[in-house]
């Protein structure tokens, strides 16, 4: 078992270097705490770290479903050199915005599994991380009448629940690329993305 592997005071160091220095270059006005994973949920495993952010730019780091948060989280795991199967063992969070969506994900996965009894019909999630994904799949894992799976390829993957002997739907097909020459629907312009910031004391 690797349980407990990480902890605040073994590989806190490391993560407070390789944030600090990337906090910085970004100009980003937050700070951040690490603390030892606490256990929130019976159905979910919970991670060893939780690195908690604050201060006045936490909004940019949550925006666009928290796109910055999770990739702060993916590049201080590959700064840490952890193993895939380790990811779930390392959290970053601001404004609770992971503990919410870790229930609202609980709530809809425990909908969504009603209405395959009752309908009998698979009910198709959209697209979502593996993460995500991962807790859809652990709320579910008691179920006896109704299965989880993921099906799909790269951003496009998702969970499907269906009932029990159903054999899987195909996947969701990627949209085919549009005409050469064309990023986007007509009369927009695409440009690098604008960023904002304060300095980080």
């Amino acid at each position: 078992m690797d349980e407990n592997k990480y902890t605040a005071d073994s590989a806190g160091p490391r993560i407070e270097e390789f944030l600090d220095q990337t906090l910085d270059n970004m100009d980003l006005d937050v700070d951040y705490e690490i603390v030892d994973g606490q256990h929130t949920h019976p159905d979910l495993e919970d991670p060893d770290l939780l690195v908690k952010f604050s201060g006045p730019d936490v909004d940019l780091i949550l925006a666009n479903k928290g796109e910055l948060l999770l990739a702060l989280e993916q590049l201080t795991m590959e700064a840490l050199r952890m193993p895939a199967e380790h990811h779930s063992k390392l959290c970053f969070d601001a404004n609770d915005y992971r503990l919410m969506r870790i229930e609202e994900l609980r709530l809809s996965a425990m909908t969504a599994a009603e209405k395959v009894k009752q309908t009998r019909r698979p009910f198709h999630f959209n697209p979502m991380n593996s993460r995500e994904r991962r807790i859809i799949h652990l709320c579910l894992r008691n179920e006896t009448d109704i299965r989880s799976e993921s099906t799909g390829t790269g951003p496009f993957r998702q969970v499907v629940i269906l009932p029990i002997g159903m054999p899987l739907p195909e996947p969701i097909r990627p949209p085919r690329p549009g005409p050469p020459g064309r990023s986007g629907p007509p009369g927009r312009r695409s440009g690098p993305p604008q960023r904002r910031g304060g300095r980080r004391p």
